[in-house]
């Protein structure tokens, strides 16, 4: 097969992380921004690096972007000069003194046991005998009071060193130091623990714009603070693929058209502040797509979206494309004939299996079962050089299921797709840059990648009082921004907060479908937000942020915070 005909194959990997910070205070809420950093981003970009052939899509949300920036900058301000750390479980790493009173002690305790049990706290002896002890003092907490310092300390450390990079825990000479001591650590090993942190933090968005630059990878961008469009423009959006589906008491969100363009436009400027020029591509929040968000994101100025294969078989129903005509739709980029821009497709089952099947196996052959299936794409084609096998993934969530944090399935992915005969991996723009066929759909049905539809979002009685909630702050805010009453200056600091209860996460936490303590700490989140929001504007906060309203109770695989792209 020669170079140019064969199956095009695109990894596209999605970080993001909601708004954890308090906007008023500055204190982070939760500690996954930095976590996710030192472990995911790190090894994911340290792969490409490491790898001459890889190419891949990497798309970051603008509000992950500017927490990672300030994570970096606080830790290294602290270092230079002693400046507060605003996330209360990275300060107590390097607090000389650490708590005494018994209600932080159990705080922190609790909070170094968020770990995935089997890869990140069984792996070490030394964390699982600190874990098996904090399970007791939380079962008999009047206890807590004759624990030393010294158990708290060996019990953050393990619990950064666990979180750490595989990649970082095979290269970095303190990493393996610590590693190897495993108790009794020492203030200056706290230290050291710290300064490794910062160094990864301060250098991670560096590397990615340097593999960018480097044509190793397609940089993309998501609306600003990863709100889902569609709904956002029209609540209405969500009957499209589900037509009996319940929606709030709200008719819309007020100036929902304008307020996702001033998402995408923000967008574009973090893309240009973080790695320079402008994003051709764009993943929209959650893949959400409609007609009039892929028009919206052609006027804003992008080259490409994409979403979930869930979307293209509901559109093609709808358009009445059957037997080969359909056929011919799969794998490539489609363009609704409304106008918008080329919308590529994720490939459900070869995702999915990376994201819940491959895990449990040995790497070399999950990696070669997926190999295997794109041979047998390509072999079923006709024209294989213009077919794109879309496989796209969150890319910090998963690894922790896998072994090493998913060390070998990644390096072997890399290898085995990097030179390989008959498939090339390549990047979204190249392949249009080439000038692949685009195929025209007469009807584009709105949806998401989860089931191509938005059920995860809206529908649910949780999910649609969070929708009634935001559409009268954002009336709110309306009011205000006309009122005059208000200063320039706090408009424009509420309209960030409102930014941030626009965020999707809110959304597909809320309902009894999700565990109860993730449930908790969203709605709270949330809650603080709106709240944040009325403080700026000056108007009395309703009553109703002061009760939970939505409580969780679910188990669902990998905790919620992953799906299929399709229902089992």
């Amino acid at each position: 097969m020669s170079a140019d005909n064969r199956l095009k194959v695109v990894l596209c990997w999605h970080m993001h992380q909601p708004e954890y910070r308090d906007l008023i205070s500055g204190e982070y809420q939760l500690p996954w921004v930095y976590l996710h950093a030192i472990k995911d981003y790190v090894d994911m970009v340290a792969h490409i690096e490491a790898n001459p052939d890889a190419r891949a899509v990497v798309n970051f949300a603008p509000i992950l972007l500017d927490q990672i920036a300030d994570y970096a900058h606080q830790v290294g301000q602290f270092i230079d000069n002693g400046a507060a750390i605003r996330d209360p479980l990275l300060a107590a790493l390097n607090t000389p003194a650490l708590a005494v009173d018994r209600e932080h002690r159990l705080f922190l305790i609790k909070s170094c046991l968020r770990a995935n049990e089997e890869r990140l706290i069984q792996r070490f002896p030394a964390y699982q005998r600190l874990v098996d002890m904090a399970h007791w003092l939380i079962k008999h907490p009047e206890h807590i009071d004759y624990m030393d310092e010294q158990y708290l300390a060996d019990l953050l450390v393990w619990y950064h060193l666990a979180w750490l990079g595989e990649t970082v825990r095979r290269e970095d000479s303190r990493a393996k130091l610590l590693t190897k001591k495993a108790r009794i650590f020492s203030l200056r090993d706290r230290q050291e623990l710290l300064e490794l942190i910062s160094e990864l933090l301060g250098g991670l968005i560096g590397r990615y714009r340097k593999m960018q630059e480097a044509g190793r990878i397609e940089l993309s961008i998501t609306p600003y603070a990863h709100p889902i469009m569609p709904l956002m423009q029209d609540f209405k959006s969500a009957r499209e693929a589900l037509p009996e589906s319940p929606l709030p008491l709200a008719e819309a969100c007020p100036e929902g058209n304008e307020r996702a363009a001033w998402h995408l436009a923000e967008a574009k400027k973090s893309y240009e502040h973080y790695f320079g020029g402008a994003p051709l591509g764009c993943w929209p929040s959650e893949g959400g797509v409609s007609e009039d968000t892929l028009k919206l994101i052609e006027d804003s100025g992008f080259s490409w979206a994409a979403t979930g294969e869930a979307v293209l078989q509901n559109s093609l129903q709808a358009s009445g494309i059957e037997g080969a005509d359909r056929t011919d739709h799969l794998h490539r980029p489609c363009k609704p004939k409304s106008g918008g821009v080329p919308c590529f497709f994720r490939s459900d089952k070869l995702s999915d299996l990376i994201g819940f099947k491959f895990s449990t196996w040995h790497a070399d052959d999950a990696v070669g079962n997926l190999v295997e299936q794109l041979e047998n794409l390509a072999a079923e084609c006709e024209q294989p050089g213009e077919r794109v096998v879309s496989i796209i993934m969150d890319g910090e969530n998963a690894w922790e299921y896998y072994p090493q944090n998913a060390y070998y399935f990644l390096d072997a992915l890399y290898r085995r797709l990097g030179d390989h005969p008959k498939l090339e991996l390549t990047t979204f723009s190249r392949y249009l840059d080439a000038e692949m066929p685009v195929m025209p759909l007469k009807h584009l049905v709105a949806g998401s990648w989860v089931y191509g539809s938005f059920s995860t979002w809206i529908g649910d009685a949780d999910k649609n009082r969070g929708w009634d909630m935001l559409a009268e702050a954002e009336i709110a805010f309306a009011r205000a921004e006309k009122g005059g009453k208000v200063g320039a200056k706090d408009i424009e600091t509420a309209r960030w907060q409102l930014a941030a209860c626009e965020g999707s996460d809110w959304f597909w936490w809320f309902g009894d479908y999700n565990p109860a303590e993730s449930v908790r700490d969203f709605d709270h989140l949330y809650r603080l937000h709106l709240g944040n929001l009325y403080h700026l504007l000056r108007i009395d906060r309703p009553e109703y942020l002061s009760h939970a309203f939505s409580h969780g109770g679910g188990d669902p695989a990998s905790g919620g915070t992953m799906r299929p792209g399709t229902e089992e």
